[in-house]
């Protein structure tokens, strides 16, 4: 199949983020439809776990993680998605800090019993430094948990991207071009051991549930990547 090229109007991803957090949770995106029940799946159990959401948004993991009893950071680059999460019900129970995943994590060797990082790994362009610092804040006995829209989707021309609601036009933040393989070998060379990856097409069920996903039934949309620290490098 002849990849379909990626839009080229696009914004920095901050910025592009700033203006999707209006309209962020209710613009029916089959992909977070797709990938919240396999982080609550993944995750198990999180009461009295100390948890980093690498890339929180508005909330959606964070909020749900802090009402089950975890104690929750949750960072964003884009402060108007962390403005949302702010005002939400129960925002008051989680540590916000603004900061860009380009830069080392601001945060001491093993903080976390579990670290999540939820469709984010597309914005990032070194795959080495964010693995190897969620690596590095990752205690021992704990894991970390990656979802990522599906490389299989940019064959197809998708990127992340919502349509301005006072504008009317269509906005891509930036994203950048990975394989499968890149996300994979980033998580080995920073010291990581997978212990579970799983792809996710879209199937008739979400389509009913989502409009927007009718049109990729069947196409691989979701990506999630789990993985512990490695023995010998703990």
């Amino acid at each position: 199949m002849k990849a379909t090229p990626l839009p080229t109007d696009v914004l920095p991803t901050a910025e592009g983020y700033d203006r999707w957090s209006e309209v962020y949770e209710t613009d029916g995106n089959p992909l977070i439809a797709l990938e919240e029940p396999e982080v609550l799946r993944l995750l198990g159990p999180t009461k009295g776990l100390a948890i980093l959401d690498v890339g929180c948004g508005t909330g959606r993991h964070a909020l749900r993680l802090a009402r089950e009893g975890a104690r929750v950071t949750a960072l964003d680059f884009s402060e108007g998605m962390l403005k949302k999460a702010r005002q939400k019900q129960g925002a008051e129970a989680i540590t916000f800090v603004q900061h860009d995943v380009a830069r080392p994590l601001p945060f001491p060797d093993a903080s976390f019993d579990r670290v999540l990082s939820g469709l984010v790994l597309e914005h990032v362009a070194d795959l080495d430094l964010f693995f190897s610092e969620m690596r590095r804040v990752c205690r021992p006995d704990g894991s970390v948990l990656v979802s990522a829209m599906h490389p299989a989707m940019m064959l197809i021309g998708r990127q992340a991207c919502f349509r301005d609601p006072r504008s009317g036009e269509k906005i891509f933040p930036k994203s950048h071009e990975h394989q499968l393989s890149d996300f994979v070998m980033a998580a080995l060379r920073a010291g990581l051991a997978i212990d579970h990856l799983g792809e996710h097409a879209v199937t008739e069920e979400l389509a009913q549930r989502c409009v927007r996903a009718e049109k990729y039934v069947g196409w691989l949309m979701l990506f999630m990547l789990r993985a512990v620290v490695a023995p010998s490098t703990r």
